[in-house]
Formats: C-alpha cells, sequence, structure tokens
C-alpha cells in the first residue's frame, strides 16, 4: 500500500520533486538549501533518495556545481509543470488563485501597473511577477502562466501571441567609447545613429530575450559583427565595457542608470513590438488567463504611445 504523500510505492514525495528543482534552478546544493531553509546535507540526503527511488543519476556533481543529466534535464521539465499544476489546485481550493507574469527587465509602466490593478480588482486573483532571463523558456516549462515578449523574434507554433503596442528603438554605448561609424555627420559627434549604418556596427545581443539581434536583418545586411550575451545582465554590462554598441526599447533610457552608459538617438530604426505570450493548454486555467489579456489590451489602450507605456 502506497504511503500517504507518496508518489508510488517507491517512497517518492513531493518534498523530493521540490529539492531537485532547487538545486536545478539554483545549479548549487548550498544555495538551494538557502532557498528551502534546510541544512545542505538534509537536501543532499533528499535528492540522493530520489535518484535511488529512480534508479537513475539525475544531477553530476564536481566542484565546479552541478549540472543535470541528460535525463535530469529531461525529468525537471515534468517536475515543474506537476508543481506548477499542484500549486495551482492548492491555490484554487483556498481560492487564492494567483497568475504568474514572467518578464526579463524592466516590465513596461505605466502599462504594467494598469494591467495588473484592473486585473487583481477584476478578478479577486493576484499577479506574481517573476522574473527570468528567458521568459519563453519558462512558459514552456510552465513556470510562469503569461509571459511579456518584446521585440519580434519568432515563437513556436505551439505559443500564442497577443500584440500591445509598439516601442521606439534607442542606441547605447560605452560613454568611454571614441567616435562610432555610422553616426549622423549633421549631429554632435556620435550623438545620433542612423539604422542604415547598420553594417558598420559591432551589436552587442541578448539572445535570450533582447529586442535587437540578427534576426532583424533577414537580408543579412546588419551589422559586421555580433557579441552574444544570454541574459539582460551580461548584455549591459557587456555594452558598458565597450564591446559594441546595445540597441534596446525607449523605455530603457527612462529606466536604467548606469554611469558607464551613454543612449543615443536611432533614426530610420523599425518600432520593436511589446507582445504577450501565453499557452492555451496551459496556465492556471483558461477563464483566468482570458481575464488577464483582457485588462492586458484594455491598459495598452490607455497608453497613447510608447514614451508613456
Amino acid at each position: 500500500m502506497t504511503a500517504p504523500g507518496s508518489a508510488s510505492a517507491s517512497g517518492i514525495e513531493l518534498r523530493h520533486l521540490r529539492a531537485f528543482a532547487a538545486v536545478a534552478r539554483c545549479r548549487s546544493f548550498t544555495r538551494a538549501a538557502e532557498e528551502l531553509l534546510i541544512t545542505q546535507p538534509a537536501l543532499s540526503r533528499t535528492v540522493a533518495q530520489l535518484e535511488a527511488g529512480l534508479s537513475v543519476r539525475l544531477m553530476d556533481r564536481s566542484s565546479r556545481g552541478v549540472a543535470l543529466t541528460d535525463t535530469g534535464a529531461e525529468f525537471l521539465i515534468h517536475v515543474e509543470r506537476t508543481l506548477a499544476a499542484f500549486d495551482t489546485a492548492l491555490a484554487a481550493a483556498r481560492h487564492e488563485l494567483t497568475l504568474r507574469l514572467g518578464f526579463s527587465w524592466l516590465l513596461p509602466d505605466p502599462w504594467a501597473q494598469r494591467a495588473i490593478a484592473r486585473f487583481e480588482r477584476a478578478t479577486g486573483a493576484q499577479v506574481e511577477l517573476v522574473r527570468c532571463d528567458d521568459p519563453l523558456d519558462d512558459l514552456d516549462r510552465q513556470g510562469v502562466d503569461v509571459a511579456v515578449v518584446r521585440g519580434d523574434r519568432p515563437v513556436g507554433a505551439a505559443v500564442r501571441m497577443v500584440h500591445l503596442y509598439d516601442e521606439p528603438r534607442v542606441a547605447v554605448r560605452a560613454r568611454e567609447d571614441g567616435d562610432i561609424p555610422g553616426s549622423d555627420p549633421s549631429e554632435t559627434v556620435a550623438d545620433a545613429l542612423r539604422w542604415q549604418d547598420a553594417h558598420e556596427w559591432t551589436l552587442v545581443v541578448n539572445s535570450a530575450s533582447g529586442t535587437t539581434g540578427p534576426w532583424c536583418w533577414p537580408d543579412g545586411n546588419g551589422p559586421r559583427g555580433y557579441v552574444q550575451t544570454t541574459s539582460f545582465d551580461e548584455w549591459l554590462e557587456s555594452v558598458a565595457a565597450g564591446r559594441g554598441l546595445g540597441i534596446v526599447p525607449d523605455v530603457a533610457e527612462r529606466r536604467i542608470h548606469h554611469p558607464a552608459l551613454r543612449f543615443l538617438l536611432l533614426t530610420g530604426a523599425p518600432p520593436s513590438p511589446v507582445r504577450l505570450a501565453y499557452r492555451p493548454e496551459a496556465g492556471t486555467g483558461s477563464a483566468l488567463l482570458r481575464r488577464f489579456l483582457d485588462a492586458a489590451l484594455e491598459a495598452a489602450a490607455t497608453c497613447t504611445h510608447a514614451g508613456e507605456a
């Protein structure tokens, strides 16, 4: 007979899954133990019990940290979905529904505040803000229910997109850089750039959630070189270090205050769309998700232009 709280006769419980997911997310037993408020030896034993119960190795441990095996990476997808479904079920039973909104950097303002306020007033549910390096990846893993996506990168067929509005683009460079090729000679040196001169740039790209990258020039007439980064923080510090130019929505000029950066006017650039991504078959429920999409579109309509939103 299966013990209470166990998933099967192997004795695997939800605590085993939560422990594994925490270590996988933190890539460290020490940080995961701090997050779960347990000791590191207790956490190590819990993960070891899970591997023994499954008769598989889920993680490789070394002095450099923790890495998932191929089996562990596949198992993590199912674990995150299971935990998300379990937490949603508990919230529904307690009438404490939460919709998780994923974003990679700088939630658009005042759109985000207006959309969240409208949704929470109308439904009594709560919006949980989840910062993630790649919102689409978290959406696929069901770590979030809906995600703010900037730019016009292609997405998978299983993901639905809702367009909210467009944001103008600006350029950003290291404050100590010299003259930048492609600057407008009619302006003060390096105070403005032209989109059509992109072939003279080296562009720093956030490949996980950036708005501007090789996909913006499908004909191949883009920048002469690219510096790849995988998160907003890596992108920011790479631009500040003078590795190349950055191109971002103009909200960044209002919200980023970095002493090593300087923002420039960018003429001729196409606008950057702001969209919501969701998976119709996932999330906390189609009705709740639809209510949030409605609130999001209503809030977008009140923002007259990207500089306000």
